[in-house]
């Protein structure tokens, strides 16, 4: 029998964990607390499954999803309970798109700063809270190869829920760096080396005609608001995006694939 033909076995109503013994609990990058993440969407609960470094205390699945993942190969790694998917909408809400999936997991530690490669694109967030926009960013980032998220530990998303499905599976790709004060963590990068850009649509200059370098972190801040003073005083520069049509601002997750493209082909990242 091929690998291919052997299928995982699903028990009914078992809620046996599959946890990581001897080691110390991770720091809690999905909202600084004990709570678990909440995963749910077929991309989303299939990127987790496929991580090993995360850990799945809880798993449901509608017949047909757990039909879809055997047939896919994907291993469970823990015994998944049979649920109607009006069991999974009761948890979720009748509006949350579940696809038959449901996963409660452990958070996924957040590196520290000065673990990050010097190369290549972060990130920086400036209190963006609104977890449709930050999901749609990490999509972006895991699409560019961005090397990590930063954000701070307050005014910022939960990493689970809506954020994770908007994400669709990015959560499980770019490292999201969780920090006190955004401020001394851009004051750490500019001490590492980085090139600090924040995106501001009063910015001096286009993005476009700035010289980059690596390592580059771009820095974005919130809808209406923008960056904050300090953010902006912490920054290398300050840059706009400058855009033919008469509007000149954008949703701030399209600035960020903007952002990013434009950094990525600067730097020769696109090959």
């Amino acid at each position: 029998m091929s690998d291919r033909d052997r299928k995982p076995q699903f028990k009914r109503g078992s809620q046996k964990a599959n946890r990581n013994r001897g080691r110390p609990p991770p720091r809690n990058r999905e909202a600084g607390t004990d709570s678990p993440a909440i995963l749910y969407g077929w991309h989303t609960v299939a990127a987790a499954l496929a991580n090993p470094r995360r850990t799945i205390r809880k798993l449901l699945l509608t017949e047909n999803a757990a039909r879809r993942l055997a047939d896919e190969n994907i291993n469970t790694s823990i015994t998944p309970e049979i649920v109607r998917p009006s069991a999974i909408d009761q948890r979720l809400g009748p509006d949350a798109v579940h696809q038959g999936l449901l996963a409660e997991a452990d958070p996924l530690p957040s590196p520290d700063i000065d673990t990050l490669a010097q190369e290549g694109i972060v990130l920086v967030l400036d209190q963006i809270t609104d977890p449709h926009n930050v999901g749609a960013i990490m999509r972006s980032a895991a699409a560019f190869a961005v090397k990590a998220i930063i954000t701070t530990a307050r005014h910022s998303p939960e990493a689970t829920g809506v954020l994770a499905k908007s994400a669709s599976g990015a959560l499980e790709l770019v490292p999201l760096v969780l920090v006190q004060n955004l401020a001394r963590a851009l004051t750490e990068l500019n001490d590492r080396g980085f090139m600090t850009v924040g995106l501001d649509s009063a910015g001096g200059e286009d993005l476009a005609a700035i010289q980059l370098r690596q390592p580059l972190a771009l820095v974005l801040g919130a809808e209406g608001k923008g960056l904050r003073q300090l953010t902006r005083e912490t920054c290398n520069a300050v840059a706009r995006l400058d855009m033919p049509g008469d509007i000149k601002s954008l949703n701030v997750s399209n600035a960020a694939v903007l952002a990013l493209y434009i950094g990525a082909s600067r730097l020769g990242l696109m090959r």
